[in-house]
């Protein structure tokens, strides 16, 4: 009798065991929006990185003409600090961008690595090629940034 009481009672708990697991939370999952504060810390430094992209044209013309002292002082100057900005925008981004986010900062900071290798070596081609690799990152970047603020 002892035996059956106990067999019993490892039943009944397995049986409670797999309706409670059966059971969830009926709430839905919100999906992730950006508060004020994250589309605030954005707007300040999304200008600094739209001024960049606008000035791109003055740096193809650089390159173009072989100043090379001013491509570097032009890659180590605005685009450093596009850069910057690219690095406190990320972590205010959305969860699901922040790595692609990452991943375009990466990205540029390579192709600038190899414009001023370029502009050491003089190899206008290599520089070029760079700089539109270079600015289709920044473009990309400014995809991932919301448009308004309306929009949280």
């Amino acid at each position: 009798m002892a035996r059956q009481r106990s067999i019993i009672s490892i039943l009944i708990a397995l049986v409670a065991t797999f309706l409670v697991s059966c059971g969830g939370p009926t709430t839905a999952v919100v999906p992730p929006t950006y508060t004020s504060a994250q589309l605030e810390k954005i707007q300040v430094h999304s200008p600094e990185i739209q001024a960049v992209r606008d000035r791109a044209d003055e740096l193809k013309t650089l390159i173009q003409k072989g100043e090379w002292i001013d491509v570097g002082n032009f890659i180590h100057g605005p685009m450093a600090e596009a850069r910057l900005s690219m690095t406190y925008i990320t972590p205010n981004l959305l969860p699901k961008e922040q790595s692609t986010a990452r991943q375009i900062n990466k990205d540029l900071l390579g192709h600038l690595v190899k414009i001023d290798q370029a502009a050491s070596a003089g190899n206008t081609q290599l520089a070029l090629s760079n700089y539109k690799a270079a600015f289709a990152d920044v473009d990309k970047f400014l995809q991932l940034i919301p448009a308004t603020s309306s929009e949280s």
